[in-house]
This record gives C-alpha cells, sequence and structure tokens, in this order.
C-alpha cells in the first residue's frame, strides 16, 4: 500500500487509463471487461494494495454481502468441518457471516431467528442443521415468504428447495458391499438415532447392498445409537447378544464404532480376525484408531463450499432480475477408505464352510 492513506477506486482507473466503472466491473468479476483490460486493472491493483470499501458496494448494489449461516452443534466432527467449508465459499466469493447457533437442533419453532437475521439485511442463509423429526416443518409456511434466497443442508431433496447434502444412502451401500465383497455374510448395523434422515438413509444403504446380495435385513442384526462412543460400545455387546454368529459390522459414524471397537476389545473379540468393523464420517483420528478404521469419507468441508457456491449462483440470478430461479439439489458422492478393521477377503473355501456350518446348524435346530 502507499503510505497509509486509502487507495481510493478513482486512482487505480486513472494509472490503468479505464473508467471507474471499469475498474468495479473487475473488483466484481464481471465477465464484459476484456482480458488484456482486466489483466492491467488486477496488476494496479494489487501493486497499488487497493481494497473495496464493502459499505460503498454495499450502498452501490443495494446488498449487504453478508450471508446467515443457521447451525448448530459446533463441538462436533460434521457441523465444524461444514463450518469451516462455509467460511472458505463466503470469502472467496467476498462475503462475510453472521452465525446463529440453535441450542436443539430439532426445534422447529424458528421465526423469531429468522426475523433476527433478515433484520440484519443478510443478501442469503445456509441453513446447516441437519434434518431431524419434524424440524423442516416451518418451511411450508416460512419458506415462500422469505425475502432472501435459503440453501438447506443434509435433508431430503425436496423439487421446491436448494438442497446441498453428502449421497448417505450411497455411504451405506459403500461400506456394507465392501463387507460382503469381503466374504463376510452376517453383517449387523450399529444406526444414529433413527429420528435423523441421515441415519435413515445410512440404514438404506445397507438394506440396498444386503438386497443386492440376496442376504435378508434381519431386525437382529440392527442396533439403533445415538452418534456416541458410548452408545456404540452397547450396541455391539447388543448385537453379539442378538446374533452371535455375527462376522461384520457396519457403523453409521466413527464415534460410536471408537466405542465399538472398545467394546470388542474388552470382551476379547478380535478386529478384524473375529469380527470385521467399518465406520462412516473419516475422523482425522481414524486412521490411528485400534487398528486403523476402515471408513466412509464424506467431505463436508466441500459441503459447504457448494452450499455457499449455490447460494451465490441465487443471490447474483436475484440482483440480475431472474425472480424464477430453479431450485437446485446437490449431492456429494463419499468415498470409502480401506484400512484394517475391516479385514482381507476370506478364501472362497472359507466362505463355502462357514455358509455350510451355518446351514447344518439351522437344521440341527429344527
Amino acid at each position: 500500500m502507499v503510505g497509509s492513506r486509502r487507495v481510493t477506486i478513482r486512482e487505480v482507473a486513472e494509472q490503468a487509463g479505464v473508467s471507474t466503472q471499469t475498474v468495479s466491473r473487475v473488483l466484481n468479476h464481471r465477465p464484459d471487461v476484456a482480458p488484456e483490460t482486466r489483466r492491467r486493472v488486477q496488476e494496479i491493483i494489487d501493486r497499488l494494495g487497493y481494497q473495496a470499501s464493502n459499505i460503498a458496494r454495499s450502498l452501490v448494489q443495494g446488498r449487504s454481502f453478508t450471508l446467515g449461516v443457521v447451525g448448530w452443534g459446533l463441538e462436533y466432527f460434521g457441523p465444524s468441518r461444514t463450518l469451516s467449508g462455509i467460511e472458505q465459499g463466503a470469502s472467496e466469493l467476498g462475503y462475510v457471516l453472521l452465525l446463529s447457533l440453535m441450542r436443539q437442533p430439532w426445534d422447529s419453532d424458528v421465526g423469531q431467528l429468522l426475523r433476527d437475521m433478515l433484520a440484519r439485511q443478510v443478501d442469503g442463509i445456509v441453513w446447516a442443521v441437519p434434518e431431524i423429526a419434524n424440524n423442516r416443518e416451518w418451511i411450508r409456511e416460512e419458506h415462500s415468504r422469505l425475502p432472501a434466497p435459503v440453501v438447506f443442508l443434509s435433508m431430503e431433496p425436496q423439487p421446491n428447495l436448494s438442497v446441498a447434502a453428502v449421497n448417505n444412502r450411497s455411504g451405506g451401500r459403500l461400506a456394507t458391499k465392501h463387507l460382503l465383497d469381503l466374504g463376510y455374510r452376517n453383517v449387523g448395523l450399529i444406526t444414529g438415532p433413527l429420528a435423523w434422515w441421515e441415519a435413515r438413509q445410512r440404514q438404506s444403504g445397507w438394506q440396498d447392498a444386503l438386497k443386492e446380495a440376496g442376504i435378508p435385513d434381519e431386525a437382529n442384526l440392527v442396533v439403533e445409537g445415538d452418534w456416541t462412543a458410548a452408545s456404540g460400545e452397547r450396541g455391539l455387546h447388543q448385537l453379539l447378544e442378538q446374533r452371535p454368529d455375527l462376522d461384520a459390522v457396519f457403523i453409521s459414524n466413527d464415534q460410536m464404532a471408537l466405542g465399538a471397537l472398545q467394546a470388542a476389545r474388552k470382551i476379547g473379540v478380535r478386529v478384524p480376525e473375529d469380527l470385521a468393523v467399518v465406520g462412516f464420517d473419516d475422523v482425522p483420528e481414524s486412521v490411528y484408531f485400534h487398528p486403523p478404521l476402515t471408513t466412509v469419507r464424506q467431505d463436508m468441508v466441500e459441503l459447504g463450499r457448494c452450499a455457499v457456491r449455490e447460494l451465490g449462483v441465487m443471490i447474483e440470478a436475484a440482483q440480475q432480475g431472474e425472480a424464477d430461479v430453479e431450485p437446485n439439489t446437490i449431492l456429494l458422492e463419499p468415498e470409502l477408505m480401506v484400512r484394517e478393521s475391516s479385514g482381507f477377503p476370506k478364501p472362497k473355501v472359507q466362505v463355502v464352510e462357514e455358509a455350510e456350518k451355518k446351514r447344518d446348524s439351522t437344521y440341527g435346530m429344527r
């Protein structure tokens, strides 16, 4: 920067030999600027250290360049990583954030929260609270009346809403199919709380994989958890009581998987020799679990960035007078991270022998 004085847009324009309107177009990434002109103006902006005034920009464009974010549970891995992505996406587009945290994620009375946020003149809202029970009921009455566009995270896609979510069903299928492909046949499931849309989707993925393999999804193969390590520990004990022949388990998040690994260690069940385990999330610590955890990776940072990019498109369309913007659904595909906890492919002879042993045992009980 030249001295300590704020450089003006007029000075940039004079040195570049263009109008102040052209400098403004470059600053706002408008397409109607010749590449050579854009390069020359940007070089002078960088050399002079010019910084646009957000207040002036807001007055000129009739925007606050502020995005509202409604969130919850920043002490947890997923929500905190999502917020990081939202912040990155907002910074890339030149927005600042106004964050409001809900005390309980299942609260559906959000009228005052919305009024407070809209009173701050936000240009758009990222609704970063997961779908739980009926906490989306307010949408039917409020959404169409909102003066600002909204992108919703982690909920059932709907034709009239813009939604960004991880394909949890695909992730559940990916985890379960991995275990089936390794030769395991008695694959249990510890779900998250089934009031959560994400937990139900992961269970549906487990069911899909079993159905494709011709294996029934029996009720005694499923235990409901609550996302905590303690519920994973309890869940594994319950599963083994219900199904002593259990040889693998898909666990709907890594925290519960950590608890299940602890339970297995305490009762002398070896992982993966006696029981294969796959989690979901790919928290940074999962590679240091004992044994390192095979898990489904969901990129929550990218989810947050995608939501902001979609919101930016909606805001720009509104600025250009395009009233009827087509709602969009973005589904991010998860990725399987294979480590030691799921074991190695069983020889076909062993799979056949185990199937015959189970069949003989079943006949003996008749």
